[in-house]
């Protein structure tokens, strides 16, 4: 088993994350309400809503204040298990 790599990052900083899915009601909420679990602190009256041309799909963009990788492989994680998510950049 390998060594985890270290972090390029240098934390604590404003970290964005996009998180794409079908356009579905429910979609923003459930994104917010995850990432304010692991970022307690965010703010969700920044949150961007961008729907794709055709309108099929939704993205959520929200700027976190991240604090350690280990918070950010969390929320990863969360929003790539939840069944609204397609993707999160």
């Amino acid at each position: 088993m390998s060594e985890p790599q270290p972090s390029l990052i240098e934390y604590p900083t404003d970290f964005p994350l996009k998180v794409m899915g079908r356009q579905t009601p429910g979609l923003a909420e459930a994104v917010v309400e995850i990432v304010r679990r692991h970022a307690p602190d965010f703010d969700p009256a920044t949150v961007e809503l961008r729907a794709s041309r055709q309108k099929t799909y939704l993205s959520v963009t929200c700027v976190i204040r991240a604090t350690s990788r280990a918070q950010l492989d969390a929320l990863y994680q969360e929003l790539c298990d939840h069944p609204l998510v397609v993707m999160v950049l």
